[in-house]
Parts: structure tokens; sequence; C-alpha cells
């Protein structure tokens, strides 16, 4: 089932994501290479340098694991993320073959 992870950014985050981009990356590369990333990326400010939140869409077996997945992200550990919100997302467009 695919789920949203929509999070959203301290104040001035800019430094710690960049600290911790690799690690996230490759989270996101070991989704995509099972077939189970829909959409990854950030939300970028739109009058200053930097970003506000993420949103992640991918396919886990239940929300539980969604919520483990996004509990381990590194920029939860880097301290990037002020609210990290885990839902069910249903996608209507473009379809699936």
């Amino acid at each position: 089932m695919l789920f949203a992870i929509i999070s959203q950014d301290v104040q001035n985050s800019l430094a710690q994501r960049m600290a911790a981009r690799p690690a996230h990356l490759e989270r996101l590369k070991a989704l995509d290479t099972q077939q189970r990333l829909t959409l990854a990326g950030p939300h970028p400010h739109t009058q200053e340098e930097g970003f506000t939140g993420s949103l992640v869409v991918a396919d886990f077996a239940d929300l539980a694991a969604a919520q483990a997945w996004a509990d381990q992200d590194p920029y939860v550990a880097a301290g990037v993320y002020a609210e990290v919100k885990v839902k069910p997302f249903k996608q209507v467009f473009p379809t699936q073959e």
C-alpha cells in the first residue's frame, strides 16, 4: 500500500540537510531499487535559500512499517524535521498499469 510521508523542516535547516543528505538519499535509492518509491523530493522555499519540508510517497506493508521507515530517516536524527506525518495515499494519476 502507498503511504505519503510529509515532513516539515525546522527553521534554517539547510546546514543540517546538507550534512545528512547522502544518507537520506541512500535510503531513497534503496526504495527505488526495490521498485517501492513512487516519488520523493523537497519543498523549496519560494523567497529564500533552503527548504520547508519533504514529501515521499512509497509502498510499505502497512502504516506501522511506513512510520518505522520515516522515524529512521537521517533527517530526523539530524534535527532537520520539526514534524513528520505518515498517511495512506491513493494514487489516481498518473494511472498505474
